[in-house]
């Protein structure tokens, strides 16, 4: 998993209340177990019509936001059913960061997971970060993790709370096979217990 540390990034607003995971990747995407690829596919009812046309207003089809890494999202963002592809197919597409005053517990999860750092803030100032997204001449936001700050363009940071734990996995790009990994030695040892003890196990 990539390291996450500073992000320095063109942030799109996403003002819609409980963006759930078919939202951001729909059911019929999801027969792959790859990591790669579903970022084509991101918001895909929201950002494309049936023909595979472009919707000119749905805000990731535009400049500067094709290219944000960061995602100023409506309350509840993330809901619905435990699919993983969701962050997946965020990632992929090139989120780093997602802001919202809330998320879906299991998505939430899963977002540490992959490397996606989420943020919760007030509804107030999440509107700021909404306002400094949709500025079209400067829609860029530096997030410092090891600070636990969001700085705005105006110069203004906000403070953002954080689970020490997870925010160590991110900053040392730790998933949960990487921690298993860490304690192999200890794994090795026991198992060696194990066959010289319990040879019939």
């Amino acid at each position: 998993m990539e390291k996450f540390k500073n992000l320095k990034g063109i942030a799109a607003p996403l003002d819609i209340l409980n963006i759930d995971t078919d939202m951001i990747i729909p059911k019929q995407f999801l027969k792959t177990i790859k990591r790669s690829g579903l970022g084509k596919n991101l918001f895909d009812e929201m950002r494309f019509s049936p023909d595979g046309s472009e919707i000119k207003g749905f805000v990731l089809n535009n400049e500067p936001w094709k290219e944000a890494k960061i995602l100023i999202a409506g309350d509840n963002f993330g809901c619905g059913s435990s699919r993983e592809h969701a962050p997946w197919a965020l990632l992929d597409f090139g989120f780093r960061c997602i802001i919202s005053t809330n998320f879906a517990d299991i998505f939430y999860n899963n977002c540490f997971k992959n490397g996606i750092l989420p943020i919760k803030v007030s509804e107030d100032e999440r509107q700021a970060l909404l306002a400094d997204s949709k500025d079209k001449e400067n829609p860029v936001l530096d997030i410092d993790l090891p600070n636990q700050t969001i700085n705005r363009p105006n110069g203004v940071s906000i403070k953002f709370d954080l689970d020490p734990f997870r925010k160590q996995c991110l900053l040392e790009g730790l998933d949960d096979i990487s921690l298993t990994l860490e304690k192999q030695n200890q794994i090795k040892s026991y198992e060696s217990y194990r066959d010289a003890n319990h040879p019939w196990l």
